[in-house]
This record gives structure tokens, sequence and C-alpha cells, in this order.
């Protein structure tokens, strides 16, 4: 019999409006709303991820489901087993912490080394666009979860740009290391609360400066910063969820 799911059962969530073409929208909803209720923590880890119930909560075909936990598969959120299917994965929160340090250092020499190399027109551009797009997701009134997404590709713009902009492998290599814990990847904003979120965004353009106005030492302390005060919100989240689920407890 499959294990219940979570600690709080997620809200019922309805698919895009049937107005929207279905195929590669319906697929790419399902795969963000999936990889946001497991980064909050809202099905437990160990817990198997069931195709028929999944499709019938969200009153989708199995079929974008089990496309949907293959793709989160791949990226470290969930474990697939042949016996028990999909399964959430379990991280321990001291290895989260040393993802996000390792990425700290990398990101912060990233920003220097873009700095003292200069951008080129097409980095800066790119640049600009994310923070301009950024400053328009985070002042409009939309839903949750379509804010969240939308800010988080533009997170990961930002970061990769920045990355590309300082040339190097071998530190391309350390980051996706880091990303092997999908929580500390760009894509993936957790403890996205609008008042957090707004004070990261805020240091993106910081970092944007300094960079653009060479100052190479100023943008790896920026970067370094801001990753971990990033790192800081996810630990605080990270330890209430613990919390509360042993005073829910067993």
């Amino acid at each position: 019999m499959p294990a219940r799911v979570d600690r709080k059962t997620p809200r019922r969530v309805s698919p895009p409006p049937a107005s929207e073409p279905q195929g590669s929208t319906q697929s790419a909803w399902l795969t963000e709303h999936l990889r946001q209720t497991l980064l909050d923590g809202r099905y437990a880890p160990g817990s198997r991820l069931n195709e028929v119930h999944l499709s019938q909560q969200l009153e989708v075909s199995r079929t974008p489901v089990r496309a949907a936990l293959h793709v989160l598969a791949g990226e470290g959120l969930v474990r697939y087993h042949a016996n028990k299917g999909f399964v959430v994965r379990a991280f321990p929160l001291s290895e989260v912490v040393v993802a996000y340090e390792m990425r700290a250092l990398a990101e912060g020499l990233a920003a220097r080394l873009a700095a003292e190399r200069g951008l080129s027109d097409e980095s800066r551009r790119t640049l600009e666009q994310s923070l301009a797009e950024g400053d328009a997701v985070l002042s409009r009134r939309l839903g949750r979860e379509a804010q969240r997404a939308a800010y988080a590709s533009l997170n990961e713009a930002f970061h990769s740009t920045i990355r590309a902009a300082a040339t190097s492998d071998l530190l391309s290599d350390v980051v996706r290391a880091c990303q092997r814990m999908p929580q500390a990847a760009a894509h993936n904003v957790m403890a996205f609360e609008l008042p957090d979120v707004r004070e990261r965004h805020k240091a993106h353009h910081q970092i944007y400066v300094a960079i653009l106005g060479r100052e190479a030492q100023q943008a790896e302390m920026l970067m370094r910063a801001h990753v971990l005060s990033v790192k800081m919100s996810i630990v605080r989240t990270l330890a209430r969820r613990d919390d509360a689920g042993r005073d829910g407890g067993a």
C-alpha cells in the first residue's frame, strides 16, 4: 500500500486553463508545480509518489505525471526504484549548507573574473533584461506559483550569464557539482517569501553595477554575501520544517 506522501496534504491545484495549449505547456506547468512542491517539503522524505494519486489530484493523465517525475529524478529531487517507483529524496541540512558554501566561493570568483575580463554586449543585455524582468515580476500581482516560476528562470539567467562571462571551465564544473544538491541550484528558488526575494533581487542589481564598473573585489564580495544570505534563508526554512515534523510527530 503506497505511503502517505506528505506532512500536509498539498492543496488541489488545477492545470493550465483549457484556452492554453496543452502538450508541452501542460508538461512544463506540471513539472514546475511538482518541483516547487518538493522544494517546499510538502512530500515527506522517503515517501512514494504514486502516479495514479498524483494524476487524480492534479486532474491530468498519468503520462505527463510520469514524464515530470522522470525530469525531477534527473535533477535529483526524487529517486526511481524498480520495485517502489518514484521516492522523495532526503537531503541532510548539513549537506545543503556545504553545497551553498561551495557555491558562494565559486560564484564569488565568477563575479570577480567577469569584472576583471569585462562583459560582452550580449552578456550585458542578458543581465539587464533579467534585472528589468525581475523588477516587473516581483512588482506584479501574480499567483505565488507563477511568480516563483518566472523569477526562478530570471535568477538562473542572471547567475549563468555571470558564470559564462568568467570563462572558466573549472569554475563551471565546481558549480555543477554544487547543483547535484538541487536546493543549491539557481533555478530552484526556495524560501520564496516576497520581501526576502526582493532583497535578493536588489543584490543582483548591486552585483551587476560592480561587475560593469570593473570593481572586481566588490563584485566578488557582493556575490559571495548574496549566495550566503540565500543559504541562511533556506537554513531557517528547513529548520522550521524539521521542527514542525517533530512536533507533528510520529
